[in-house]
């Protein structure tokens, strides 16, 4: 199996799409009583990586501001 980038510069929109929905089996129910993910109270995952749809936060990015809340150091 070939892995391909999922960096925001080397893919599209709809690849990045793909990759949120595909990554995190997106169910687009509501999250408050949810734990298919594992989010349970996070709110919707399509909304935790919107910025990354959009073109403007990297998964990286968001997985380390949304883990920072739960891990206490």
């Amino acid at each position: 199996m070939e892995y391909k980038s999922v960096l925001i510069k080397d893919t599209t929109r709809e690849e990045r799409i793909r990759i949120v929905n595909r990554s995190l089996n997106v169910c687009g129910t509501e999250c408050s009583s949810c734990n298919g993910c594992g989010n349970i109270g996070g709110g919707l995952a399509e909304n935790i990586y919107k910025p990354y749809i959009d073109g403007e936060k990297e998964l990286r990015e968001i997985n380390a501001e949304y883990n920072h809340g739960f891990v206490h150091g």
